[in-house]
């Protein structure tokens, strides 16, 4: 059987459960996952390898439509995600409100002209359990083949039997595209920023994330005794800082613990973890401070 390796674009509606389902995967955590809608705000690679395939995993942020700011570049990279993939998997929660996002996500990979699946997600919400034949007849209609998943009950057999399928839908490859150890391209300082933003977007409102973002000043990964690494937690409004700093600023603390917790797992050793809340007026519609954080829009 001839080895397959390629780019598979994740494409849904936000919180359709993209990030959870990447993790899942890959048996990795690389994307950040919180109850929240837009958590992910770029595109994140996850790379699943065996013996027959190479499955690059693209986990781009919700479809959403915006014309400025960051709203536009979480737009502008789930589009690009489309172009750039090989082919395309469409994550269909069962928890969204009516069928008309699901048919906009089932239209766009249908217009891509890429081989796509479509997974359905969620399935463990017995409430939406009818939802399922419903999503499957819409898939079914544009002639498209789906699998259904629940991250939290399938365990390693649905795993390897959602693998196989995404394997056959990619091209042919004379070997891995990546290092066959590699489970994702982010760097370490990378993952620290995101994994930071994750504990902001369990610990803070409803609101405040969207205008918040996180930003590693400083990485000195050779400091004694352990690494020491310097985060800027930034909000867009003064009056946002006392929220994140929290009374007696016991807030940013469990930030920073629960942070610094899961920064270890991640190095295999103690770390010195220092977060500072900072203020930059608007910061999601000012382009300079938006490339500085790695969201860039190019403008025609």
């Amino acid at each position: 059987m001839a080895f397959k390796a390629g780019f598979l674009g994740l494409i849904g509606q936000p919180n359709a459960g993209k990030s959870s389902l990447m993790n899942y995967l890959i048996d990795q955590k690389v994307s950040i996952v919180t109850p929240k809608p837009q958590t992910t705000r770029r595109r994140i690679l996850g790379i699943h390898t065996d013996k027959q395939s190479q499955i690059i995993f693209i986990d781009a942020p919700g479809i959403v439509k915006a014309e400025k700011g960051l709203n536009a570049f979480l737009e502008k990279e789930a589009m690009d995600v489309i172009s750039e993939s090989d082919a395309l998997l469409a994550v269909l929660s069962i928890d969204e409100k009516g069928a008309e996002a699901t048919q906009r996500i089932l239209d766009m990979v249908v217009s891509s002209k890429k081989p796509w699946l479509a997974v359905i997600t969620k399935t463990d919400i017995d409430a939406n359990a009818h939802r399922i034949p419903i999503i499957r007849n819409m898939v079914e209609a544009l002639g498209g083949k789906s699998l259904q998943i629940s991250i939290l009950k399938d365990g390693k057999l649905g795993r390897t039997e959602l693998l196989n399928s995404l394997s056959e839908i990619l091209p042919e490859a004379a070997a891995p595209l990546y290092d066959e150890d590699l489970y994702t391209t982010e760097n370490v300082k990378e993952l620290v920023a995101e994994i930071v933003r994750e504990k902001c977007f369990e610990n803070l409102s409803q609101e405040l994330p969207y205008q918040m973002a996180v930003q590693v000043r400083k990485f000195d990964e050779n400091a004694k005794p352990c690494p020491k690494i310097y985060v800027d937690v930034m909000v867009g409004k003064e009056s946002h800082k006392p929220i994140v700093v929290g009374q007696g600023a016991q807030v940013i603390k469990k930030i920073s613990q629960e942070s610094r917790a899961e920064v270890e797992k991640l190095m295999d050793q103690k770390v010195f973890l220092e977060l500072n809340v900072v203020v930059k007026e608007n910061w999601y519609e000012h382009l300079q401070t938006m490339k500085e954080l790695g969201y860039v829009i190019e403008r025609k």
